[in-house]
């Protein structure tokens, strides 16, 4: 069962993002900010990094630009109300990353999040 790490500091957002990536089959840990969401990929391994970008104590392109040097094969896919922020080429974001822009559809992120697993 494919491992995802969500960083969301939205409390209400990220029990529902759990609860959806769950019911789809897929084990999920979650953390409230982007310090917390480093150091338990720093314990243990995950195949995708889901981020909001914008979240207290480190933001999401920072987790997810430590986060791939720690596991340069891990998948990121960011999640935000600011897309032009992610996909600003300055900011070091994983070339490879995923945005999906806020507010979209459960389906939608699920289909998502499937189709980054499945690509080797």
């Amino acid at each position: 069962m494919p491992k995802i790490l969500l960083a969301e500091d939205d409390n209400d957002m990220r029990r529902f993002l759990v609860k959806a990536l769950q019911n789809a089959g897929y084990s999920v840990a979650s953390c409230d900010n982007g310090r917390s969401a480093y150091e338990r990929m720093r314990e243990e391994p995950f195949e995708l990094l889901l981020t909001d970008i914008v979240m207290p104590e480190m933001d999401g392109i920072e987790l997810a630009r430590r986060a791939t040097e720690l596991d340069p094969d891990l998948k990121v896919m960011f999640i935000t109300g600011f897309a032009a922020v992610a996909l600003n080429a300055d900011n070091e974001a994983p070339s490879e990353a995923k945005v999906l822009s806020k507010p979209f559809h459960l389906r939608d992120l699920v289909s998502e999040v499937g189709k980054m697993l499945a690509a080797a």
